[in-house]
């Protein structure tokens, strides 16, 4: 062993110390442990001067030690096992001493004397500056995963499938920490059951487990984050698990879920951290993604729970949509509206007011792919062609006078579900050109807006009108016409219905007598060859609308030709049957209103326009007064 130098000679000097210093700040910012304690090394290795420095930390018999080449130096493990059993230690020509405030971890040198004074000072030195750059790194890397959890968390936010949303969570979770695996467990309270998904190498993906059971369950039940590795021995890890799924444990993470209440509902686990131990670190990030999830869970949970409403609302609604009846029309409209219904085809209906077209939009609607999504219904009519554009396309706000917010048009509101356009018989040429550019590209833009909003509304019209005579008549765009007219439709008026009437008028009568809370009454040969002969203008809503005035209103168990006095025929006078003279003046004159606009709208056999001409009025007007006298103005 060589004889020890002099070591006065090398007392470093101020300059020294202070370059010391300066070196050692200037690299504090490194990001890998690995880059600082090398370089440091270095530096202090220059300082001493020493022959050889390395760097060692020990935890369980077990050495990570710094420059790599001398890991399998039996006289440093040796000499660094000492210092840290008794804060210096010797060996061959190695010296080593414990790192003050560095669990744990010990510096050895060869060619210096680490007893000095001088030379702790430098070491205690390197070793505040190591742990500011482990807290620098430290506060790095929480900010890096900060910033990636909230970037998972937000993709989490959008998901609507929980299978697909903890498959997402557990690969997420995989890649942030750096682990083999991961499992959500949501705890079935009822049954005392963990079920965790996913879960490799199980059939069905999930595993079963009782909620007192391994890590889990006492994380669970605890409300208490724990991290165990193989060789601890105050917890340990349940390896009945490990053998169903032909997996071993090595190191296991877990944190509790809870909801936004604070609710337990159940647990985050991760399996085996690549290269090491999973750390403090790692539990505050798996505490973060954990409170995210839960948030998401929950959420997705509260939307299944939403769609199972909604899909259970519209097989109802679907059920309430009835074609009624068996003439020979019918049966072939029935036979169409099933060919045509689950396609994208646009479909124009026709057919006299009152004959049912919003009730074949809707059958089409239901019958379709697009049934869970919206159907929405325009009656071109009621709006005039200023409010029309804005009603179809949306606007932005301040886009004109009274456009106080921004509001979504009716093209977007029913995409991916249909757009029924009733009367697109009475739309302007202008909104004809627009609607047309619509149907064409996909593409709205709102009135006081540039930005191009896509939509897919399946469109079906309707209208009373002939339109092939008013294409001729340059009142109709012919190239809307073809738009539109991809499939026709057809409704019969009710007078050519024959037995349908019957049909209908007892499905009705039923109906409205249950809403009345009594029992139907039944129609007189009579009442009935009265029904089949009136020659009903208004179509089955006139029919409807009579059924239901029965139900409330029919004395006895049974309906006479003399109770249906009300249906005119041609050439009758209305009288004042109907008119209670025990009314207030106001309810009297509603009431005549009423009748009268309704005897007019007959008269013009469901011509809205026609109708609002004889009265002297507007058509959006008409419908204004319909409205406020509680007439029925939809289709």
């Amino acid at each position: 062993m060589p004889a020890k130098p002099n070591r006065a000679a090398h007392i470093p000097s101020e300059a020294a110390v202070h370059d010391l210093v300066s070196e050692l700040a200037a690299i504090c910012s490194l990001t890998q442990d690995n880059e600082f304690i090398l370089a440091s090394l270095g530096i202090l290795k220059k300082f001493f001067p020493a022959e050889v420095i390395a760097w060692g930390r020990g935890t369980r018999g077990k050495w990570r030690i710094l420059p790599a080449d001398l890991a399998s130096d039996a006289d440093l493990t040796e000499a660094f096992a000492e210092a840290l059993d008794v804060g210096a230690g010797a060996a061959g020509a190695w010296r080593a001493m414990a790192i003050p405030d560095q669990s744990g971890e010990v510096i050895g040198v060869q060619g210096a004397d680490p007893g000095e004074s001088w030379v702790q000072q430098a070491i205690a030195t390197w070793s505040r500056f190591a742990s500011l750059s482990r807290q620098l790194r430290t506060e790095s890397r929480r900010a890096a995963r900060l910033s990636a959890i909230l970037e998972i968390a937000a993709q989490w936010r959008q998901a609507r499938d929980m299978n697909s949303l903890l498959h997402d969570m557990a690969e997420a979770a995989t890649r942030l920490l750096d682990s083999e695996r991961a499992s959500i467990f949501l705890w079935d309270r009822a049954n005392h059951l963990l079920i965790g998904r996913p879960a490799l190498g199980v059939e069905g993906g999930e595993l079963r487990i009782p909620d007192d059971r391994g890590v889990v369950g006492q994380v669970v039940q605890t409300g208490e984050p724990a991290r165990v590795d193989e060789d601890d021995r105050g917890q340990s890890i349940d390896r009945s698990v490990d053998k169903e799924l032909q997996f071993t444990t090595r190191s296991l993470l877990c944190v509790p879920l809870r909801d936004s209440q604070g609710r337990m509902l159940g647990a985050f686990e991760m399996i085996n951290k690549r290269g090491g131990r999973f750390s403090d670190l790692d539990e505050s990030a798996l505490l973060e993604l954990a409170s995210h999830a839960a948030l998401a869970l929950e959420n997705t949970k509260q939307y299944e729970q939403l769609l199972t409403t909604h899909h259970q609302m519209t097989n109802e609604a679907a059920a309430s949509v009835k074609l009624i009846g068996t003439c020979p029309q019918l049966e072939a409209l029935r036979s169409s509206v099933n060919r045509v219904a689950d396609t994208d085809l646009s479909i124009l209906i026709l057919g006299e007011n009152g004959t049912g077209k919003e009730v074949i939009s809707q059958l089409v609607h239901y019958l379709s792919r697009r049934r869970n999504e919206m159907l929405v219904a325009v009656n071109c009519a009621a709006l005039p062609d200023t409010l029309l554009e804005s009603e179809l396309f949306g606007h932005e706000k301040g886009a004109f006078t009274d456009a106080h917010d921004t509001r979504v048009g009716k093209f977007e509101l029913a995409s991916g579900g249909t757009l029924f356009l009733d009367e697109i018989g009475d739309m302007s040429l202008s909104g004809q050109a627009k609607l047309l550019r619509v149907l064409e590209e996909k593409v709205v833009v709102r009135v006081g807006g540039s930005t191009p909003i896509h939509t897919d509304a399946r469109v079906i019209a309707a209208t009373n009108q002939k339109l092939a005579e008013m294409v001729r008549d340059k009142k109709f765009r012919e190239d809307l016409y073809f738009r539109l007219n991809v499939v026709t439709l057809e409704l019969p008026p009710l007078r050519e219905r024959g037995d349908d009437i019957l049909l209908l008028a007892e499905h009705f009568l039923v109906d409205f007598c249950r809403k009345a809370g009594r029992k139907p009454p039944r129609f007189t040969a009579s009442a009935k060859r009265r029904l089949q002969s009136h020659r009903w203008p208004g179509n089955v809503r006139e029919l409807r609308n009579l059924m239901e005035r029965l139900a409330y209103l029919a004395p006895g168990d049974k309906i006479d030709a003399g109770d249906l006095a009300f249906i005119l025929h041609p050439g009758e006078p209305q009288g004042g049957a109907w008119l209670d003279m025990d009314l207030g003046l106001a309810d009297a004159t509603s009431r005549f209103q009423e009748q009268y606009i309704r005897k007019q709208i007959d008269e013009c056999g469901g011509n809205m326009s026609e109708a609002a001409t004889l009265l002297g009025l507007h058509r959006s007007n008409l419908y204004r007064k319909m409205r406020q006298l509680g007439m029925d103005t939809r289709e």
